[in-house]
């Protein structure tokens, strides 16, 4: 088994200040969007498809802000139409067997 490298960051404000709660995690795979405990998106370096938790991923109005931050989406309603049109893929993120 290879030595996975995983880094664990608060997000940024716009001001640069650590955002209390809400994660950047970088693994050689690609990067994750954690909000308080669960993870909420998964954006993989290989150029596969995005890959929001189908539970999680509208959770509240606090996750759905940094979410879109993450996902440099402007709000739920662009996220929602990348979902429709197949850009984004629901799955469970946060399978509790992982």
């Amino acid at each position: 088994m290879k030595n996975m490298k995983i880094k664990v960051a608060n997000m940024k404000s716009g001001s640069g200040n650590s955002i209390a709660n809400q994660f950047i995690i970088t693994t050689d795979e690609g990067r994750y969007f954690q909000s308080y405990s669960s993870i909420i998106a998964f954006c993989p370096f290989s150029g596969g498809k995005i890959q929001l938790d189908k539970n999680y991923w509208d959770y509240s109005k606090t996750t759905g802000k940094y979410r879109n931050m993450f996902l440099r989406d402007d709000n739920k309603a662009e996220t929602q139409k990348r979902i429709n049109n197949g850009s984004y893929e629901l799955v469970d993120l946060n399978n509790e067997e992982l």
